[in-house]
């Protein structure tokens, strides 16, 4: 079976950029820069945006404790972050060696860093689809996992699964598995690729909020208005484009776009961290992604250190990050439309105007390792409040 993917004053020399950030429209801008969470953070901080539902649980593999735990139990349909689950029951009892096939290799790596649907797929219809599900929750002595709902047997990001499941699974990964098991999974997440195999930023929530080390499986279910990283469309992971008559099933909505961020965080893997959340229907990718980044960076992770900076809401579509601040610079990536982004420093460089703006000041992403347009960034004013100016054009 194949799923369809839908997943200041302006200087004398003026460049006039309408389609400079891949065509955005001039729209109003916010007046505003988001605050960064503050450093230290008091168990129990989990700050909830309003109309997002969320199931969180953070656990400090050092203190043997949970650190956070908000509708730890309630059931999300688990998009991407099954994938765990497909490699773990693949690689169930291959010892002594646990040797990968290369062909399966070639699956599994990107199935597990850029969240690929194709091998997902593969491994589901080749290894029993819903038993897989039966098999892993019976060896992880799971909760509240439970295989797609009648009707939906065959579309694997609809499993069931939960915040406190989701850090079970990682438990066990990082415990109990064979030495070569627990290396090849946890190697894969922390090359975690921005850009998802589906074409979406998928550096969200764990990856934006901590600086590395950190190791992730994200997630992402229903459509979106926009997408990122160059796509053009809405996402669908493991799920028809449209899912006839889908409804919420066996507890589980399968109708609100779903975006989950979850991993690990610090030095030996020290925190594991699950957020699992659904949004308002009409929500676009940048909305739900900036969301899910507040509250994550609200945990209280031990062992997380948060990147330097501070966090700006953008305006526009599909705005470019360039390796350099003018507009002939090579293009990093695409934001995803109204996204928060972090930014280090500022810089002069060339100006842009989209009526009515005109703006010579351009922001440094160092999460994206490039630049964009002062005059994407939601501020009342060109020059970005209490960032400072980059030492020198490519920090």
């Amino acid at each position: 079976m194949r799923i369809l993917l839908r997943g200041a004053a302006a200087l004398a020399t003026v460049v006039t950029v309408a389609a400079l950030p891949g065509g955005a429209a001039a729209l109003p801008r916010p007046g505003t820069a988001a605050q960064a969470p503050p450093a230290a953070q008091t168990a129990q901080s989990a700050q909830i945006p309003d109309g997002v539902t969320a199931g969180v649980a953070v656990f400090d593999r050092r203190t043997g404790t949970f650190t956070e735990q908000v509708g730890e139990s309630a059931r999300f349909r688990s998009a991407s972050v099954v994938k765990l689950l497909l490699t773990l029951d693949f690689l169930w009892n291959r010892g002594p060696g646990y040797t990968i096939p290369e062909a399966d290799r070639a699956r599994l790596e990107p199935m597990l860093r850029g969240s690929d649907d194709d091998a997902a797929n593969h491994y589901w219809s080749e290894y029993g689809g819903s038993a897989i599900i039966d098999r892993m929750t019976t060896r992880l002595d799971l909760r509240d996992t439970a295989p797609p709902p009648a009707g939906y047997e065959g579309y694997w990001g609809y499993t069931a699964l939960s915040a406190r499941d989701t850090v079970a699974i990682y438990r066990y990964i990082l415990d109990k598995t064979p030495a070569p098991v627990r290396d090849f999974v946890m190697d894969n997440l922390r090359r975690s690729t921005r850009c998802a195999s589906d074409r979406f930023d998928q550096h969200f929530g764990i990856a934006g909020s901590f600086d590395r080390p950190w190791a992730v499986k994200q997630g992402w279910s229903g459509e979106y208005a926009k997408g990122t990283c160059g796509a053009s469309g809405a996402a669908a992971e493991g799920e028809p484009a449209a899912a006839p008559d889908a409804q919420a099933a066996a507890g589980v909505d399968l109708t609100r776009p779903a975006l989950h961020t979850t991993g690990t965080v610090g030095a030996d893997d020290r925190t594991i961290v699950a957020v699992l959340t659904l949004h308002p229907a009409g929500t676009s990718y940048g909305k739900a992604y900036t969301d899910l980044g507040r509250l994550t960076r609200s945990l209280n992770v031990p062992g997380g250190v948060r990147p330097a900076g501070a966090w700006f809401g953008t305006w526009g579509e599909f705005v470019n990050v360039r390796r350099g601040p003018a507009t002939g610079d090579a293009r990093v990536t695409q934001l995803p439309a109204g996204v928060e982004v972090l930014v280090g420093c500022q810089t002069r460089g060339q100006v842009v105007s989209v009526p009515p703006y005109t703006n010579e000041w351009w922001a440094y992403l160092p999460q994206y390792g490039g630049y964009i347009s002062n005059i994407y960034v939601s501020s009342p004013d060109n020059r970005l409040p209490n960032v400072p100016e980059c030492g020198s054009p490519r920090p």
